[in-house]
């Protein structure tokens, strides 16, 4: 009977073969005493690589170590572009070590080579091959440009960050300053945070280093320093803001914006402790679990999150009775997710069959230990750098723990749902920050409605508000279609520019600046529209809410206006199909039932999630939902970021000079989207609100009480109208200012002439 061994465990063994391979090669070459190991091993390879053996035990230490040691993630895995950078870098070593050593001695290199000094006999080869093919000096060449790649693949740097040392030296050798360098390792600095620092400010202004916040460190002040004003150096900062058609003030100098140092604003996250003994336990009960259940399957890779682990299992055969070997049904392993799940002890579990692009199916099981997921480890990971546009998002880490980022211009709309407490408010708070920390107010507008009055209003008062946060439903309505208004406004502009998108506008901004006589554009900042609550404004106005929310989602990309909303009842009556169709990117956290997840993510698995950030993500070019860990930013680094934005808007200095006057040292104030609405309504004294506007006054003071509704029925008009005529009467002082948790208003006129209130009250 032979020895059936399994892939892992023959990997095993060869790596234990190589590991003690590499040890008694080690010892045998720094030991002095001779033996047979000596005359067939250790001889050969000292003519093989002269004096570049000693890379050989240790290569073969390592390989050994790292294939006994390879399904722990603490141990990385070597690329392929390491490796190849490694063969490359020792062969070109032992060519530079057979040159140096021909050069020093004066001696023939064959002989040199059968000696074991040089690089042995594959640098003699390669030495005597080059230099026939090409020259010495074309051999020089060769080697520079061989050193060079080699460095690149192993080390993976540009080649312009390998020459800078050279560069850096050889500037200080003829005496020239040196240019700072925007990538600083010092000790408590991460290189890495310095090199995925966002870009400055349109300003100009050269990049800074994010240094590494140590504990110990104390927490420096989150209010910047007064704003300088360009083309007056002499003269004190002055309050600004953006200038638009939604802001009523005088024209003051351009604020030079500068974006916040992620460091300052925002706390790194925690790692979880991680037990190989308790995943080599969980993986063996899974595969036993399976083989009791009569299904085969064995765990080939484990990728660990910072809440959940995902255990990758292979199907295996079965035996039929006809003694055809059949692999598993994917069906069968999912079938057994409860039977699972009571054999790990775990609250519950999720099974992705088949993982996308994998042969394997993935049982994903809560972890014991959970790590938090820092808005600033994803900000500052590979996958967020690689995204060049201005409207980039930090979403989370996946179930292998790498970060996951996306675009929103690319999205270009996202609709986000789950239960009270499930982390929805979290990730939008995360993700109007990652927008405040890489844009500033020229760049990006925010538009924000908060129902609950409590989640969004900590922005109120940056300037990239457009205005202040909306907590009024009746107000709502109105809003989203001074939005649309602007989106058709900026159609026409583009119409005229002959622009395609808002990206071709602005370019054409910047390049009129070269060619003047041509009448002024101005640029257009991205606007993204923040609802923190779908639920209530469907109640509210369904018909008007779901026509202008459609009509912006499917025009408003070009123009760079993009929608995130937000719905703690994802149901029919509320996520549409209208509004599914134009939401094709979605995020999903906990929700109470299947039923639920499939109106969010048209299928199953969100009524599995955890709660507390963990969600399912689909992307627009993805139909499979893929699991994250989404960001977490706590209140104090949110309140940290909206003082570093309120700072940086400022009024003025506490001491200001007595030449500024009284007119620019008083704050700006923004005007409401409903007041410039209400301005224009006014200028037109024959329109129909003003028609409707006394019999409305009539149907209050009759009914000695005012609300939208009524003014609905008795007129027989639209929610928008009747809202208009609730805020004129409101403002002529017919009707009281609304009450929270009231329904009606109160009538602040008496009754029509003719009418006593006896006879009123009679009625």
């Amino acid at each position: 009977m032979g020895i059936n061994l399994t892939l892992d465990q023959k990997l095993d063994i060869l790596g234990i073969v190589l590991a003690l391979g590499g040890i008694l090669t080690f010892l045998s070459l720094v030991s002095p005493s001779q033996g047979p190991l000596t005359d067939w091993w250790i001889k050969p390879l000292r003519v093989a690589f002269g004096w570049g053996v000693f890379v050989v035990p240790l290569a073969l230490i390592a390989s050994g170590g790292w294939l006994l040691l390879r399904s722990f993630e603490q141990v990385p895995k070597p690329s392929g572009e390491r490796i190849i950078g490694f063969v490359l870098m020792f062969l070109v070593a032992l060519l530079t070590l057979q040159i140096m050593a021909i050069t020093l001695s004066n001696s023939d290199g064959a002989s040199l080579a059968e000696g074991g000094s040089g690089g042995g006999s594959i640098g003699e080869w390669l030495r005597t091959t080059l230099v026939a093919a090409i020259s010495p000096v074309g051999t020089g060449i060769l080697i520079l440009a061989w050193w060079l790649v080699a460095l690149v693949l192993f080390m993976r740097l540009t080649p312009s960050q390998l020459l800078k040392p050279l560069v850096a030296l050889l500037a200080q050798w003829r005496g020239k300053p040196q240019a700072p360098s925007s990538l600083v390792i010092n000790n408590g600095t991460s290189a890495r945070a310095a090199r995925l620092q966002p870009p400055a400010a349109s300003s100009g202004e050269a990049p800074r280093e994010t240094p590494r916040r140590s504990p110990a460190r104390p927490t420096p002040p989150v209010v910047a320093s007064t704003p300088r004003i360009l083309g007056e150096p002499g003269a004190p900062p002055v309050a600004s803001a953006p200038t638009g058609p939604l802001y009523r003030a005088a024209p003051v100098p351009h604020v030079a914006w500068e974006l916040p140092k992620i460091g300052d604003v925002l706390e790194p996250g925690d790692e979880a402790a991680l037990s190989e003994e308790d995943l080599r336990i969980k993986a063996r009960t899974i595969e036993e679990t399976l083989h009791h259940l009569g299904v085969e399957g064995k765990v080939v890779e484990v990728n660990r999150g910072p809440v959940i682990t995902q255990f990758g299992v292979e199907p295996g055969f079965v035996t039929s009775r006809d003694g055809k070997q059949t692999k598993v049904k994917v069906s069968r392993i999912t079938a057994v997710a409860n039977d699972l799940a009571l054999a790990l002890a775990a609250k519950t579990i999720r099974i992705e069959a088949p993982v996308p692009g994998r042969n394997i199916v993935g049982i994903e099981v809560p972890n014991s230990e959970v790590a938090l997921v820092s808005l600033r480890d994803v900000m500052e990971s590979e996958s967020f750098a690689k995204i060049k546009s201005r409207l980039a998002i930090a979403l989370g880490q996946n179930v292998s723990g790498q970060s996951v980022a996306t675009d929103l211009a690319a999205m270009p709309h996202l609709l986000i749902a789950g239960t009270t407490g499930s982390g929805k408010s979290v990730c939008i708070n995360a993700i109007v920050a990652c927008l405040l920390a890489r844009n500033t107010p020229d760049d990006l507008r925010l538009l924000m409605v908060d129902p609950k009055r409590v989640e969004l209003t900590t922005y109120n008062g940056i300037p990239h508000l457009m205005a202040p946060v909306v907590v009024d439903l009746e107000r709502v309505v109105g809003t989203l279609q001074w939005v649309t208004r602007e989106m058709d406004g900026r159609y026409r502009k583009f119409a005229k520019a002959g622009a395609r998108n808002i990206d071709d506008f602005n370019a054409r901004v910047a390049a009129q600046k070269d060619m003047p006589g041509q009448e002024p554009l101005e640029k257009l900042p991205y606007i993204v529209v923040v609802i923190d609550e779908l639920a209530d404004l469907m109640m509210l106005a369904p018909d008007e809410t779901e026509r202008t929310i459609c009509r912006l989602a499917q025009m408003a990309r070009a123009t760079g206006i993009h929608l995130i909303i937000a719905t703690q009842r994802p149901s029919v009556d509320v996520v549409t199909g209208l509004i599914k169709a134009n939401f094709p990117a979605r995020i999903s956290f906990a929700v109470a039932s299947s039923v639920d997840s499939r109106v969010v993510l048209d299928g199953p698995g969100a009524e599995q999630l955890l709660g507390r950030g963990d969600m399912l993500f689909v992307s627009p070019d993805s139909g499979q939902p893929v699991r994250l860990q989404g960001c977490f930013v706590s209140d104090k680094e949110l309140l940290k970021l909206a003082r570093y934005w309120k700072g940086m808007r400022g009024t003025m200095d506490s001491t200001p000079s007595a030449e500024v006057s009284a007119a620019e040292a008083k704050p700006l104030t923004q005007q409401p989207l409903w007041e410039e609405m209400r301005a224009e309504m006014e200028k037109g004294k024959e329109t129909p609100e003003d028609d409707l506007l006394g019999r409305a006054i009539e149907v209050v003071k009759l009914q000695r009480r005012a609300s939208i509704s009524l003014l609905q029925r008795k007129l027989q008009i639209g929610y928008t109208r009747a809202a208009r005529l609730i805020d004129l009467m409101e403002q002529k002082g017919v009707v009281g200012p609304a009450v929270e948790g009231e329904r009606w208003r109160e009538v602040l006129v008496g009754l029509p002439s003719g009418l006593a209130d006896d006879e009123f009250g009679d009625q």
